[in-house]
């Protein structure tokens, strides 16, 4: 059988398999939708001052993301307020 080169992503979620659990159908399509309504399909580029980036920068590897998805949070969490 030939083995495969998981990417760390892939193999964070072989290790957890265990901790993932059968949802209904309707739950699933709960999950499918929310999923759909956060997928990024705009670009935007923008200017901003060097001493904020890099807080936003250390404030995401805190938290454990990259600073883009980061910032996208924070911009979905205002545009939703």
């Amino acid at each position: 059988m030939k083995k495969f080169k998981l990417t760390k992503e892939e193999q964070w979620i072989e290790d957890h398999a265990e901790e993932f659990v059968p949802v209904s159908k309707e739950k699933f399509e709960m999950i499918k939708q929310a999923i759909e309504h956060r997928k990024k399909d705009a670009v935007l580029n923008i200017r901003v001052n060097s001493y904020d980036l890099e807080h936003i920068k250390q404030k995401a590897r805190k938290i454990g993301v990259k600073y883009q998805t980061f910032i996208s949070e924070i911009l979905h969490k205002v545009a939703s307020a």
